[in-house]
This record gives structure tokens, sequence and C-alpha cells, in this order.
């Protein structure tokens, strides 16, 4: 028996759960037609096969018609979730993890616009800022037949054979009647605290006489909202006391925030360069205050503040979502002894910046997450070894490195610095983003446990890769700045890498053309602006950054408001000429032959990458494939056809933006589905 904190077992009701670290609720997107399929369910079971005690399914699994998913969530209105929450429970079971799902009616946090172009609904007419639809002002029929849509949908849940559920009451309509901001009912269901509680409480009674004393019911809420007006602090003591003296409830999930504008999401569920653990003493403050069953999550990425939370006392079960998504074998390897080979999350986000813009949730440096299907966790050893020669030590180039290494084959990697990184080591650089450097450092970690050999200051040509005798070649050199995009005066110009790496020192008054919309053009801006400089960021997209999606975007948009820079869209940079001792930017318009001018000292471009491939096609005329990727094998996780070696030559492929200009993710993934069947 362990006597690490986190390995314990938690008695909750009547369910044992072996040990304190779960997944929170949280919807990664991969439901078809609103089912939780074989993709959902892979992902899940993944985790559950590895150790984890308790999985939470959905973030949220709509439970009324009239609350429609503004991205791929479940629908738990429809009696056919029943067969695959079933499917997904069982197996999940069968690895010894319990298993349940959040449930919510979204209320005005969705769009009009969505499935069945219904009214969303409120109990009153404020707009929420991030969706933006009006809501209706809910009627009593309305406030009847949604109770009832959460009963039903708990019998559902309960049908399938879950162990529990849990309400999900921050920013959704059940803290919608909570909080006087958005409450503005009278009778019954406004006014009062007790008043504004009574839905929730109509709800939870309705569950329990339908689902029996026996089915676990817990509740995610806010207990703080942080807003002048909203539910403060001593609200949410008061709302956690009526909770649990309910006897409706038999588990309190705290959160600290809210959640309708970017901003406020960004505090609750925070991102890379955010304190960690932002919201633990204020968990724990509640456990302390009703001594009741707690749990939370909220950026707690690593293992020992996880076992603090849980040896403090602040915490019955924390919750590690994102450090799943980045590996889930988390709780394998604190068991095994192994928790240095445990895959960090670096809180970049990548996971939930992409379901909001329409996505499934990926982790920006584990790509089978989601894959589960058709790409491995543990990658499997090859018949026999071979030798592997890679160009490049950036992402790319070390995660083909560590998973040929994993294979079994004999690697070799040549770069041309004097250390790995590749762009990851400039971004890094930037103490916000400091944390990426773990995408290299653990990939580093394991290469090297795997002997990996590697020949750093080497620029490669086609006699360095030959001398090696490769069966298998892979290019992974990336790629350099592109700025050559102005009609003249692009010798005038640096790239925001110049500025990142500190080759070119900041100007005064600077322009930076932003064409790529991705953090590169925002770093860059952020330093010059650090400096004391004045910025103006242009760029010809009629939004900034689309790249950065709307979380990451966050703390920039604090630290370049708070230095007075100045954001312009749907203007393009067509010409840098000499002014005098300054420039003299001109700015044209896709939408017209309007322009305009700009005079500043220093003028910054971020137009992406263009692949560094002469290697590449030097050896293309030596390779047993030409280089040519079947790329039905690729995207359906089979090998490659062929195979490279003495008799037939080498095979030769090139991964990552030595094939064009993409991201990170892009090129983890090119590396682990090419090589894990090499």
């Amino acid at each position: 028996m362990s006597n690490d904190p986190l390995l314990q077992p938690f008695r909750l009701k009547h369910l044992t759960l072996r040990n304190r670290i779960m997944i929170s609720s949280h919807e990664p997107a991969y439901p078809e037609d609103g089912m939780p399929k074989d993709r959902y369910r892979a992902y899940h079971v993944e985790r559950a096969r590895a150790g984890v005690a308790l999985t939470m399914t959905a973030g949220s699994a709509s439970v009324s018609r009239d609350s429609p998913p503004v991205f791929n969530n479940i629908l738990a209105w429809k009696d056919e979730v029943v067969g695959w929450m079933k499917r997904l429970t069982d197996e999940c079971h069968d690895h010894g993890c319990a298993v349940m799902i959040q449930l919510t009616h979204l209320g005005r946090r969705t769009r009009w616009d969505k499935a069945d172009w219904l009214p969303v609904v409120s109990p009153g007419h404020a707009r929420e800022a991030a969706h933006r639809s009006f809501p209706k002002k809910l009627e009593d029929w309305d406030i009847a037949r949604i109770i009832g849509d959460y009963v039903d949908a708990a019998e559902r849940m309960q049908a399938a054979g879950l162990d529990g559920i849990e309400l999900q009451a921050y920013g959704h309509l059940i803290d919608q009647f909570w909080s006087p901001l958005t409450n503005d009912l009278d009778g019954d269901y406004g006014g009062t605290l007790d008043n504004r509680l009574r839905f929730t409480f109509d709800i939870l009674q309705g569950i329990r006489d339908r689902c029996g004393k026996d089915f676990i019911v817990g509740i995610r809420y806010t207990g703080d909202e942080g807003l002048p007006g909203g539910i403060s602090a001593q609200d949410g003591l008061a709302i956690s006391q009526r909770l649990k003296d309910s006897g409706l409830v038999d588990f309190l999930n705290v959160v600290r925030g809210h959640i309708d504008t970017d901003a406020g999401l960004t505090d609750v569920i925070p991102v890379q360069g955010m304190r960690n653990a932002p919201h633990l003493e204020f968990a724990g403050s509640i456990r302390r205050a009703t001594d009741f069953p707690t749990f939370h999550a909220a950026k707690i990425p690593d293992v020992a503040t996880a076992r603090h939370a849980i040896a403090a006392g602040l915490l019955d079960m924390v919750g590690m979502t994102r450090a799943h998504m980045a590996d889930p074998h988390l709780v394998r390897k604190v068991i095994e002894g192994r928790e240095d080979d445990i895959r960090p999350c670096v809180g970049a986000n990548y996971c939930l910046d992409r379901i909001y813009q329409g996505g499934m949730a990926f982790c920006l440096h584990n790509a089978a997450t989601g894959r589960e299907e058709t790409m491995p966790h543990i990658v499997p050893p090859a018949p026999a070894p071979r030798r592997i020669t890679i160009v490049g030590a950036g992402p790319a180039g070390l995660e083909a490195a560590r998973v040929a290494a994993e294979r079994g084959h004999v690697v070799t990697v040549l770069e041309a610095a004097d250390r790995p990184g590749g762009q990851i080591r400039l971004t890094a650089l930037q103490d916000r983003r400091r944390e990426m450097i773990s995408i290299i450092d653990w990939r580093m970690a394991q290469c090297e446990k795997r002997g990996v050999t590697f020949r750093f200051n080497t620029l490669a040509e086609a006699g360095d890769v030959l001398a090696t005798q490769p069966d298998e070649v892979i290019i992974a050199t990336g790629g350099l700045p592109h700025v050559e995009v102005l009609a003249s005066g692009n010798d005038l110009v640096c790239s925001a890498w110049d500025i990142l790496a500190g080759d070119v020192a900041p100007g005064r008054n600077v322009l930076v053309h932003d064409d790529a919309g991705d953090h590169a053009g925002l770093q860059a801006a952020d330093l010059i602006a650090a400096s004391g400089a004045r910025v103006e960021i242009v760029t010809p997209d009629r939004a900034f950054a689309p790249e950065v999606m709307a979380m990451n975007l966050v703390p920039y948009m604090r630290s370049l408001q708070r230095r007075d820079a100045v954001f312009t869209v749907t203007w393009r940079l067509i010409s840098v000429r000499a002014d005098g001792n300054l420039l003299r930017a001109t700015l044209g318009s896709d939408y017209g032959d309007m322009t305009r001018d700009r005079i500043v000292d220093q003028v910054v471009v971020n137009h992406g990458t263009r692949p560094l491939d002469d290697l590449y096609f030097a050896l293309k005329p030596l390779s047993s494939n030409r280089g040519e990727v079947d790329y039905a094998a690729l995207t359906t996780g089979a090998p490659q056809p062929g195979a490279g070696g003495p008799d037939g030559g080498f095979r030769l492929f090139r991964i990552g933006d030595a094939v064009a200009a993409r991201n990170t993710h892009a090129a983890i993934y090119d590396a682990l589905r090419l090589v894990k069947d090499l």
C-alpha cells in the first residue's frame, strides 16, 4: 500500500475511488451526431486503463432542445445517448475507473441560430458578451419544462450505468438564476438568495425523486463570480452550505470566476504564463468551511501541486484534466515511480482554444490524444532495428527521434545549432511562454534514455547524411522567416524572429505587419511595447492574430493594451521607403484602392516561414521513394509502403515546417504518424 497521498482511495457515498486523481468534466468535441461514439469512448478508456480514479465526460451535456451546443457536445436530451454512454461506462468500469457526466442547460450561453433556431433563455434579458444572443426571459412553463428535462437526462445517465452526475453552475443557466447580474425575475425564482436558488433545488429534488437517494449527484459551481454586483465569495460560502445542508448533493466541485467573456474564461481556466493552481486555496476554504467532499480543477498541471492539494487537506479529489490530455498515463507513471517520464502539460491551451473555434480538442504536443483509434500513446517495438537519420532537432525532429528510439531503432540526429529546440527555443525566450521549452526538454530526456545520438553544430549536407548509412532519412529542418512580401522596401524591414532572438533591437515607433496571425507577431509586438516603444499592429485580416485563438489572446491583450498598443485591421503593408532618418510605410486595402501612410522608425514583418529544404532536394534523387509520401496510408494510420535498406536504398521523408509553415502540433503529428510504423 503506497503512502503517497495521491494514491489513497476515497470513499464517496457507496463508491470507492481508487485514488485521488480525476479528470474533470470537459468536452473535447469528439461526439458524432451528438453521441459519444467510438472516438469519444477510446479517449476516455485510454485514461481509465492507465489508472485514473474518475473520468467525467461532457462539459457539458445538453439537457434540452433549446440549449443547442455552440460546439460539438453530447445531447443528453436524446434517448439514444443511453446506449452510447453505457458502452463507454462499461469499458471504463472494466478498467476500475468510475464514470460521471456533467449535465447542463446553457441558458444564454449559446446562440439562437444553432440547431432548431429556438430563442435562448435566461432569468433576464442581459446578453452574454461571448455568444452575443439576447435571451428571452424565462416564463413559468419554461422553468417547469427545463426542470423536467434535467430530471429526464439524469434518469438516462442512471440507466446507462454511470456512477453519478454533476450539474454545471458557472456561466450556464443554473447560476444565471443565482447571480443578481442575470436574474431579473419576480416571484418565487427571483429576488432573495433563497428564491434564486429555488430552481437548483427543484432540479435536485426532482432528480432524487426519480433516481433515488443512492445515485451520486454533485454540482460544479462558481463560489465567487469576481464581478461587482455578482455572486460574492460570501454568497458562494452561503450557497455551498445550503447545498450541503440540503442533503440532495454528494460533492461540491468548486471554481472561481465568470466565463461570459474571453478574459473571464481565461481567468477561470488559466493558460501558460499565468499562475498555477490560482483557485486552489479558495476551493480549500470551501472544504474547510463545509467539511464536505470537495473537488477542484484549474491549471493543476503537475503531480507535486496535485499531491500538495490532497496532503494539505485542500481537496478530496484533484482534477488534472489538461495534464491527462498531455499524458493519459500520468497515474500509471506515478504508481510505477516514473514521474520524470510524464509528458508535461505546457499550458498552451491548444485543446480548449480549438473547440471554441469549432474544432476537436488536441494536445499541442501529444498528437495521439483524441486519435486513440489510430495513434499510439505507447509506441510498440519494431520487428528489427534499423538505422534512421533525422536532420533537425526542433519539435518535429525530436518527436521523430523519440518515436523511432521507442521502436528500438538506431537513431542519429544532425542539428545545425548548438542545442535543440528550433522555433520553440525562440518562443520560450519570452517569460510568459517559457513553459513551451518543456516540449523540447521532455523529448530530449526521452531520447537520451534510449540512446539517440545527437550531433550539434552540424550544418548537414548530403554527404553527412549518407555517411550514417541510413535505412530511413527524415528531414525536419524547419523553415526561415519570409519577409520579401512587399512591392518595394523589403530590405528595410526585419522579421518577428529578428526581434524575438534579440538580433535586432526594438525601435521607438514601430509598425508590426502581421500577415501570419500567429504567436510570433504578437510576441514581437509585446516585446517591443515592453521596451517602452510605440507599437501599431497592422493586419489585412478582419481580426488580428486569428491563429492565436481566444484564450491565448487574453494575456497578450492585457499586456499590449496596458502599453497603449494600436491594433489596425483590414490594412495590408504594401511598401516601405526611406523618409529622411525614418521610414514611410504605405498601407493598402484588399477592399479598394485606398492607401494610408505611417511614418515610423522600424517595420517588423511576420509572414510565416518558407521551408529550409535544400538538403531534402539534394537527397531526393538518391532515395528509393524519391521523397514520396502515401497520403492514404498516412491519414489512416497505416505504414508507408516499401522499406528502406541496403538493397533498395534509403527512403526519404520530410516533416513539419520543412514541408510548409504550420504549427507545433502539425509538426509533431507529422512525426508520430510517419515514424510509428518505420
